[in-house]
């Protein structure tokens, strides 16, 4: 199956956040601080983008961002969570996880490479105040930090605060009633309190959502992405609902429904412009396809090992041992690039879990 290249994600993704900077960068002029920051990150944005047509040139392909779970503990259980369905996700002490030193030596690697984005997700990433702050110490990268927003306390405020490369995405599920109900009693007021400071303190934010059957309406409405422009959110990250287990498959999006985003998206980014709106894995299939495996991203798990993304929890080399530049070229990613199975259509939210066990056959024969 060869997919239309009719949108690319790489580009929107660049540009959209360079939007953003811009515009923060235009209402921040009372704001020395923050007006010097956005200008260096647009700066340091350029060079980023020159070092890889750099390698382009010389044949070597860097995706402009990258995934990394840098712990694999949270503090809640939603229901329906992938990471806890995969045994990646726990409640107990980690074992074999990176350090903040290891992910500091990653981050540096990503800066050297042209690597402008490190998506920080989990577990629940705030846990690793730790490598949180060594985050912060690399300014020429934006660190968007997935987060559930129940442990944003005063301290991380200020750390946010004097770093405005670190931009938190909530995760929610909608309004509180559909939030609670997956996530907690409690988690969206958390969640929306947290958002208000933010806006008071004009640090800006993004938010995450999962979209089921259940919330796909009301998620995609112009009221409800108008409510969170209006609490200072800059973009919505729409992640399609992988179904974990037989009797969760009723909440995946069947093909009318997949349909249905696709289209509300096109038309809140009409609508909408000032705010930056994603959709996985719809931007994926309208960019040619999968962009995992160093495509356009690759993941790092909480213990180095080097995977196509997070639904796809297999990896036959650690950067711990070795560097991205060599994870970029591992058996498993290059079988993965070469072969049709990035490009194959599927009925799910993401193609390599639905198709895994194609992915360990791959794994087993390297």
């Amino acid at each position: 199956m060869e997919f239309v290249k009719e949108f690319d994600l790489e580009e929107y993704l660049t540009r959209g956040v360079e939007d953003v900077v811009r515009d923060l960068l235009k209402t921040s002029v009372f704001h020395p601080a923050e007006s010097l920051f956005m200008a260096k990150y647009a700066l340091a944005s350029k060079k980023a983008a020159q070092r890889r047509h750099t390698f382009e040139r010389q044949g070597e392909h860097i995706p402009s961002y990258l995934i990394a779970s840098i712990t694999s503990v949270c503090n809640l259980h939603c229901a329906g969570c992938y990471a806890r369905s995969l045994e990646t996700c726990e409640d107990g002490e980690p074992v074999r996880q990176l350090s903040a030193e290891d992910w500091g030596k990653i981050f540096a690697e990503a800066r050297d490479l042209g690597i402008s984005f490190i998506l920080l997700a989990g577990g629940e990433p705030m846990v690793r105040r730790d490598v949180i702050e060594t985050a912060a110490e690399y300014p020429e990268i934006l660190f968007p930090i997935f987060t559930n927003g129940t442990l944003i306390n005063d301290s991380y405020f200020d750390l946010l605060d004097a770093h405005r490369n670190l931009v938190p995405v909530f995760s929610i599920e909608g309004g509180q009633r559909k939030t609670d109900d997956r996530r907690g009693g409690g988690v969206f007021d958390r969640v929306k309190k947290a958002m208000e400071r933010m806006r008071e303190n004009r640090i800006a934010f993004g938010a995450s959502i999962t979209v089921t059957s259940e919330n796909l309406e009301e998620v995609t409405s112009p009221a409800f992405v108008l409510d969170l422009q209006d609490r200072g959110c800059k973009g919505i990250i729409y992640v399609e609902f992988v179904p974990t287990a037989h009797d969760l498959k009723s909440l995946a999006l069947d093909d009318t429904q997949r349909a249905r985003l696709a289209e509300a998206i096109t038309a809140l980014r009409a609508r909408e412009e000032a705010m930056l709106l994603v959709s996985f894995p719809g931007d994926e299939k309208s960019s040619g396809g999968c962009l995992a495996a160093g495509r356009g991203f690759f993941h790092i798990n909480s213990h180095g090992g080097a995977e196509p993304c997070p639904f796809s929890p297999y990896s036959d080399l650690n950067v711990s041992k070795t560097s991205l530049r060599e994870a970029l070229r591992s058996p498993l990613f290059l079988a993965l690039r070469s072969g049709e199975l990035l490009l194959d259509e599927h009925e799910g939210g993401c193609v390599l879990y639905e198709k895994r066990a194609q992915v360990e056959e791959i794994l087993q024969r390297l």
